[in-house]
């Protein structure tokens, strides 16, 4: 049958009077048409379903190629930064043990209430107390108060100060609290805070 043959049997078909149930008489023609429906039908839908598949890969790699390429590029930067940080480190060891130096061993620690003393009477201050308060243990150091009661005039205070400032340990000073002493002097209360470091147990 020509394709000119089927176009007009197509035409002159009552396709209400198709029954599904007996497709097996159903002209030729009509059989091809259905046939061909169906075939582009699993086509499509296959289409459909692998290009959705494929469209959830493509978005997976091209997340993971962002994720591969931020991490490319983040090496390669410290690849090429290497030696700065190597010579960073070196330099930061040596300092660290330049701190490590400042800060006094158990041992010091009367020698440092000697040097306090000293630096109190050298600015004109009349050392009322000097004490070791409870120790405070943080992760890497231990953090030693040491509450210093001393006598004098604002300009004795400011020098005291500075004394302690220029120790060749570390000392901090916090909370002071001055008051009316007797006749022209004033009391000055002040915690001073030295460190020691904190060596690992093993």
């Amino acid at each position: 049958m020509s394709f000119q043959d089927s176009v007009k049997e197509l035409k002159d078909i009552d396709f209400a009077d198709l029954d599904i149930q007996q497709i097996g008489v159903w002209p030729a023609s009509v059989k091809t048409v259905l046939l061909v429906l169906v075939c582009i039908l699993v086509l499509l839908t296959g289409y459909l379903v692998k290009v959705k598949e494929l469209r959830h890969q493509y978005q997976t790699a091209s997340t993971k190629e962002a994720s591969l390429l931020q991490q490319y590029e983040s090496k390669a930067f410290q690849a090429a930064n290497l030696q700065a940080y190597r010579q960073q480190m070196v330099e930061l060891d040596e300092t660290f043990g330049a701190l490590l130096q400042q800060l006094p061993k158990e041992t010091e620690v009367p020698g440092l209430l000697e040097d306090i003393t000293e630096v109190a009477h050298a600015s004109g201050l009349s050392m009322k107390a000097i004490s070791l308060q409870p120790e405070n243990v943080s992760e890497f150091y231990i953090e030693l108060p040491i509450r210093i009661d001393v006598a004098g005039d604002y300009h004795d205070f400011g020098s005291f100060v500075s004394g302690v400032a220029a120790l060749s340990r570390i000392v901090t000073l916090h909370d002071y609290a001055i008051e009316a002493g007797n006749g022209s002097l004033l009391n000055m209360v002040i915690e001073a805070k030295t460190y020691r470091y904190k060596e690992e147990t093993h």
